[in-house]
């Protein structure tokens, strides 16, 4: 299998998706719109509906029925990193080699596209109930989305990450951080493509599994690649979080045990995902890529 090839395929494809779902740049409100396709539009691995589409796709779904979802991942995780940028949260100027949003539209409308992005994608997830054959497995996945996206999920761990800047934080509160910040939404992510391929519950528990194990193997790639890798190569500022005096797996465990632990967590992954008996060669391979990259 050519994984680089497919891999470019498959993001074309999500591109693509993407685009059918941006709002027009039109009326008296257009600059916000601008803002929120600025930030949609500057590229990215698009790792949440990636493994949304091939989680789907393992499991026997119709991968037209995961577009709306697709789109609304991936509105959800760019409202994040706008927020995250912000002055108020970690002062980034700059994100994936271009001007943060707030840097290039203002704090204000930073604020406000991160905001619109959220509620958007929510509008953009209920449009997949005018098409669907399966009205019950859209409603499970609305729910999905909704929660991981709040306060016990990616927000709920933003929260405690503000909270617990410049403040000791042990291990166990780490992981909590991770498991919900990071975590969460690639746990919706491939939740959301195994419910819309009518995923029995013993299969959907076996999937959360595997998410939350990329989820946190991603984040501990991402300690490393801030105190090893250069802002020409991520695009972004490294460094950052012992500028906003954060507490990461790297300065808690050390440089060598938070390499040790993410390969731990992906070798289990990929052990849970051959226990499913669906074959997916190309979801394999992205996650062992996915907690290696170099950016």
């Amino acid at each position: 299998m050519d994984f680089k090839n497919i891999l470019a395929e498959r993001i074309r494809e999500i591109e693509k998706v993407l685009e059918g779902y941006l709002p027009q740049e039109t009326g008296h409100q257009k600059r916000i719109m601008e803002a929120m396709n600025y930030s949609m539009n500057a590229g990215g691995k698009r790792l949440r509906p990636l493994l949304m589409m091939e989680t789907c796709r393992m499991l026997g779904g119709d991968i037209k029925e995961a577009r709306p979802f697709m789109a609304a991942i991936e509105m959800i995780h760019t409202s994040s990193l706008i927020h995250d940028d912000l002055p108020c949260m970690d002062n980034d100027q700059y994100r994936r080699g271009k001007p943060s949003t707030w840097a290039k539209f203002g704090e204000d409308l930073g604020v406000l596209a991160g905001d619109a992005l959220i509620v958007e994608a929510f509008a953009v997830a209920a449009t997949a109930f005018e098409t669907t054959k399966y009205p019950d497995r859209v409603g499970k996945a609305m729910g999905i989305l909704a929660r991981k996206t709040g306060i016990y999920g990616m927000i709920g761990g933003q929260v405690v990450d503000v909270q617990l800047t410049n403040k000791p934080i042990s291990k166990e509160e780490l992981d909590f951080i991770y498991r919900l910040k990071t975590g969460a939404l690639l746990e919706a992510s491939m939740m959301i493509g195994a419910v819309l391929s009518g995923a029995d519950e013993e299969r959907l528990k076996l999937v959360s599994k595997i998410a939350l194990n990329v989820g946190t193997a991603f984040q501990i790639q991402d300690d490393i690649l801030d105190v090893t890798s250069s802002q020409e190569v991520l695009g972004k500022p490294v460094g950052s979080d012992e500028k906003n005096c954060k507490t990461t797996y790297v300065s808690l465990e050390g440089l060598p045990n938070a390499r040790e632990e993410v390969k731990r967590l992906s070798d289990e992954a990929v052990l849970l995902l051959r226990s499913m008996g669906s074959e997916n060669e190309f979801l394999e391979q992205l996650i062992c890529v996915l907690v290696t990259r170099e950016k």
